[in-house]
């Protein structure tokens, strides 16, 4: 599962999306449309900012905007940086690996290798869907998951 702050980092990162390039949306904005609290959101949108996803703006039409592109910000980086580690298992983690305590060995763990599926798979989803992607009518389906169904 993802934390609270998790969605409330994707849910404000959707907004700025939507919004016209160029124009910035106040933090009540983005609070009042996604019911964040916003003290909350400021601190969440600061760690975004130091990321690099967002930039702010001072002043009377201030706010906040996509420093990059949606289409070149995924799901994946965003949870990777709220979250922390995408993996099921310490020992699957790409970013924080950690041999599990009670392993005898990983090349013959049962567990191990189901789960390397599934790391592998929801990996793929993340890392391939942009905020851009939403916009359109279906974000594409990564060929990963076209083979499971």
């Amino acid at each position: 599962m993802i934390s609270q702050k998790a969605k409330y980092a994707l849910r404000a990162l959707t907004v700025l999306a939507r919004a016209e390039t160029g124009d910035p949306v106040q933090i009540s904005d983005i609070a009042d449309r996604q019911k964040i609290p916003k003290k909350f959101l400021e601190q969440i949108l600061l760690d975004l900012k130091r990321a690099g996803f967002v930039e702010s703006r001072r002043g009377k039409q201030g706010g906040y905007l996509l420093l990059r592109p949606a289409s070149e910000i995924t799901y994946g980086e965003v949870l990777r940086l709220i979250d922390g580690p995408i993996a099921p298992l310490p020992c699957l983690s790409l970013t924080a690996y950690r041999r599990c305590e009670d392993c005898d060995g990983e090349n013959d763990c049962e567990i191990r290798h189901v789960f390397a599926r599934v790391a592998d798979e929801t990996r793929a989803v993340l890392f391939s869907t942009t905020f851009a992607d939403p916009l359109g009518e279906h974000a594409p389906i990564p060929a990963v998951l076209e083979r499971a169904n």
